[in-house]
């Protein structure tokens, strides 16, 4: 049954995950290495991979004998070698020549858009809310993802190559330290501090 109020939260919660304003940065970066996002088809494989994990997505990861806890470390690995790289100004992703485009798949559709962190939480939303709630909820995080994704190259006229630069480092430490809590959370579950 439709609830504004679960729709809200959902939204919300996936919002603060997702983080596509703290990303700019990473898919300005991208974009220079590889020459152009597309913005379409990176928001449809988010949204797809969303929507397909809010179904089966723990069928899915049992049928490999993954767990949830395993798929996030896999994804904080992930998340830390990008902030990593926009910290230290490395190249950890090479760009291949012959397949530009699925730079709009990997590393912007997964892991930064539906990262691990976000395909765990929609797992964890579901012991609260109703599935219909949490799907509109994607839904709406998606049209704000292609909106951010599109107006980057206006992002970046208006921020300067030294706004970019201290973004860049700024994100690359939120990053960081985003990796090393998905990191903590499930390797120490139970950690009391």
């Amino acid at each position: 049954m439709l609830d504004f109020k679960q729709i809200l939260s959902v939204s919300l919660i996936l919002f603060s995950v997702i983080d596509i304003l703290g990303s700019i940065p990473i898919v300005i970066n991208l974009r220079k290495k590889v020459g152009h996002i597309k913005s379409e088809r990176a928001t449809l494989a988010a949204g797809a991979l969303m929507i397909a994990f809010l179904l089966v997505g723990e069928s899915i990861l049992r049928l490999f004998g993954i767990g949830v806890s395993d798929f996030a470390i896999a994804g904080a690995l992930i998340i830390f070698a990008l902030g990593a790289e926009m910290i230290l100004g490395i190249e950890l992703f090479k760009p291949d020549p012959e397949a530009t485009s699925s730079a709009s798949i990997v590393p912007i559709a997964f892991p930064l858009i539906a990262g691990a962190g976000t395909l765990t939480t929609i797992l964890t939303l579901k012991a609260e809310f109703e599935q219909i709630n949490i799907a509109i909820g994607i839904l709406l995080n998606l049209v704000f993802v292609y909106l951010v994704l599109k107006s980057t190259s206006w992002l970046e006229s208006k921020l300067g190559r030294t706004g970019l630069d201290v973004l860049r480092r700024i994100f690359g430490i939120i990053l960081l330290s985003i990796a090393v809590k998905i990191f903590k959370t499930n390797v120490f579950p139970l950690d009391l501090t």
